[in-house]
């Protein structure tokens, strides 16, 4: 069984993979000072740069878990998630309302993804 850790701290490694898969820690924006659709579209390019360093990439996402701090930003967060992610590549996905590590937080993101071949 072969575990590879990155970027491995005290709490938590920002990727692990094994057996092929790719899990990413939790990703939240760049500047909680913006909006949604900001926050969104940031917490999304980090979770680019991830996969990419991983050896994966949007179209070998399995899953997400998207977590917003109030729905009422459910439709919003959709409009960027939609237009990110490629068509015909849509990962298996769940959203719920979540208390955030912050309350400028608005959106969270967990993914996990396969190593491309």
């Amino acid at each position: 069984m072969s575990i590879q850790r990155q970027e491995t701290k005290q709490r938590m490694s920002r990727i692990v993979i094994h057996n092929d898969t790719v899990y990413l820690c939790g990703q939240v924006c760049k500047d909680a000072t913006k909006g949604i659709a900001e926050q969104t579209e940031t917490m999304l390019e980090k979770v680019d740069e991830l996969l990419l360093q991983s050896g994966s990439d949007r179209e070998h996402m399995l899953s997400a878990t998207v977590y917003v701090r109030d729905m009422k930003d459910f439709a919003a967060m959709n409009e960027v998630w939609d237009a990110w992610v490629p068509e015909g590549h849509a990962p298996a996905r769940a959203c719920v309302e979540a208390r955030m590590a912050r309350p400028e937080l608005l959106v969270e993101i967990s993914v996990i993804a396969a190593v491309k071949k």
